[in-house]
């Protein structure tokens, strides 16, 4: 990923092209995850083990670059950290479910907040499912093959 200071969105290498349309450029062979994570650390850990387990991976750091990235790459699935510069993730799901082609994306919520405050937030503003950081990457296989049964 290339993060060229000034233009205000992260441009994805090889995954998105904003000159086209915001459209997807990646292996639509794969299942398609969009992992929205603002650690570079957590999102290059996460991205290479949902690559290593079959994903095509589409990044996005902030929730602004969520909303886009979701209309352009037409995920399978979206990871969603809810701590999140810009639009936090509660703001960016709820923007998501607001597109007809993305009302059924299953959402999981991958955070450190850990209270049935927040869980219950992340559920109404319509995440599917809420996981704890740390990740383990057991129960978080888990759910990726209950909501993209396919893979």
């Amino acid at each position: 990923m290339i993060h060229k200071k000034g233009l205000g969105k992260v441009q994805v290498a090889a995954q998105m092209n904003n000159s086209d349309s915001g459209q997807y450029h990646g292996d639509y062979d794969r299942p398609r995850v969009l992992l929205v994570e603002d650690s570079e650390d957590n999102r290059l850990m996460m991205k290479r083990l949902l690559e290593f387990s079959g994903y095509d991976v589409v990044e996005a750091v902030n929730g602004q670059q969520a909303i886009e990235f979701a209309e352009g790459a037409s995920p399978d699935l979206i990871l969603m950290d809810l701590s999140l510069p810009r639009v936090d993730g509660l703001a960016a799901t709820r923007c998501i479910r607001t597109i007809p082609a993305l009302k059924s994306v299953p959402i999981i919520v991958v955070s450190a907040h850990d209270t049935s405050d927040f869980h219950a937030e992340a559920i109404a503003s319509g995440c599917d499912e809420y996981v704890t950081k740390p990740i383990d990457f057991g129960e978080l296989d888990n759910l990726l093959q209950r909501f993209v049964p396919s893979h």
